[in-house]
């Protein structure tokens, strides 16, 4: 809970001296989210403009908010000049001359006032899993904070650093990018002490060109990690370990690599069951079972493991934290109509990410359906990417459903490398999947729904629920 003294001397950089006391309970940029007590921050955005929605969020309990602009039927305080501040509590708005940059200036004075230690997580795919997986090791044995959702970003960020209080003794932040210099940004907000790399791959190749500046800006973060940090890095993945030499703080590798500190031997898919495998760190070798789906999953727990491991949590809390993941991760099995099971990984799709659920679906018993649509923001690896998923689709599935004009090159990428074109359906639009999907399905089949996020195929799913 940050107080209005709080907020002035966070955006103005100078202590407030007026009577008005206010204590605000978090930040949000939706109205819809406010309550009693939130600060509303009035952004614009490509949807909209905050600033339409103030007088929203005051109805829902907001104390106050930022804005750019005056807003009609309300006091305005100008954040430059502490004398325009009203007297009364009632609902007020503070002017700045940038609302985005108020809030990030407050987020970053509001970490500043506790002493914790932030874990900063980022890649080109698995960061989420890794940040949730993180922090179901980390709360065994520490208050900690999460972010939550899809606040990775510039926004998303500062609005998570609100959340801070006294009881918490560590934060895990997602951190994501579109380019070069934002995972700068975002380290600069929070002054993570630990860096978590998952990989670079081949998503944001269509803004950034080449993988090695999808590379440089990943390593925006190990950079600005502090000489008694430490840098948690992939070392099954080259672009990942190389980062090593580019930042100043102990650097801690894990992997299915024995050169490794921290690494996995042994895996064992089982499906639906979750990943058997064996930890090793040093001369400690530890059997272990986690909860989530895939092989691939195996690095999500070694990049907890080695957090845990680095913030000097007992083994039996770090297994422990492995095996209670209780967050709501994006691959999860759920019922599907007429007896079957839909493996909804719907939230973003990569080549990488894609062979990854295919490789699942290949370790299960059953008929196998793949749903797949299109791969979005590939650049020049769009055709590839697309070809590389069929290829490995004509031999993990028995019925491929492709979405959208580059799901199609899937099709064709499966259909030359042998599959059935009785077994190949084409489609444009999710509607369209759902009705071929209501005909092909039947007991028992195993369906795989994938894709990237602008294809929504989450309408997929909701429509196939098992009712």
């Amino acid at each position: 809970m940050f107080t209005l003294g709080d907020l002035w001397e966070g955006i103005r950089g100078e202590k407030l001296d007026h009577p008005l006391a206010l204590e605000f309970k978090n930040g949000v940029i939706d109205s819809r989210l406010a309550e009693k007590g939130s600060l509303f921050v009035a952004l614009r955005g490509e949807e909209g403009d905050g600033h339409d929605y103030v007088k929203d969020a005051f109805e829902r309990g907001a104390l106050a908010a930022l804005v750019e602009r005056e807003i009609e039927g309300y006091p305005l305080a100008k954040v430059k000049d502490p004398s325009s501040l009203p007297s009364s509590p009632e609902p007020f708005c503070i002017l700045v001359d940038d609302n985005l940059r108020a809030l990030q200036d407050l987020a970053t004075y509001w970490r500043r006032r506790f002493d914790l230690r932030v874990i900063g997580v980022t890649g080109s795919t698995g960061k989420t899993t890794a940040k949730e997986t993180i922090w179901s090791v980390l709360r065994k044995a520490f208050p900690t904070l999460k972010s939550e959702a899809n606040y990775n970003n510039e926004i998303g960020l500062p609005l998570t650093l609100l959340n801070l209080n006294e009881s918490y003794k560590k934060v895990v932040l997602e951190m994501g990018m579109y380019d070069l210099g934002e995972i700068a940004l975002l380290a600069q907000i929070s002054q993570p002490q630990v860096g978590v790399i998952t990989n670079v791959s081949h998503s944001h190749l269509e803004r950034l060109k080449t993988l090695a500046r999808i590379a440089q800006a990943k390593a925006e973060l190990v950079e600005a990690l502090p000489p008694n940090g430490v840098a948690i890095l992939n070392g099954d993945d080259p672009r990942v370990r190389a980062m090593a030499q580019k930042t100043g703080a102990k650097v801690f590798f894990y992997g299915l690599s024995p050169d490794c500190d921290l690494w996995a031997s042994d895996i064992e898919s089982r499906g639906l069951q979750g990943v058997h495998f064996r930890l090793h760190h040093g001369k400690e070798t530890l059997h272990v079972k986690i909860p989530l789906l895939g092989r691939h999953s195996v690095h999500a727990a070694l990049a907890a493991a080695a957090v845990g491991l680095v913030e000097e949590e007992p083994w039996d809390q770090i297994v422990a934290g492995l095996q209670d993941i209780v967050a709501q991760l994006r691959l999860i099995a759920v019922p599907g109509i007429k007896g079957s099971t839909i493996i909804d990984d719907t939230y973003n799709a990569s080549p990488a990410s894609t062979l990854a659920a295919l490789n699942l679906l290949s370790d299960l018993e059953g008929r196998k359906i793949a749903v797949l649509g299109d791969m979005l923001e590939l650049g020049s690896y769009e055709e590839k990417g697309h070809r590389l998923v069929g290829r490995r689709a004509a031999k993990t599935v028995d019925k491929l459903v492709t979405v959208g004009p580059r799901g199609r090159i899937i099709a064709e990428e499966a259909q030359a490398l042998g599959m059935d074109e009785g077994d190949l359906f084409v489609v444009e639009s999710n509607q369209e999947a759902v009705k071929v999907l209501r005909r092909l399905i039947s007991s028992g089949d195993l369906i795989l729904i994938k894709g990237s996020r602008g294809m929504k195929m989450e309408e997929i799913v909701a429509k196939l629920g098992g009712k």
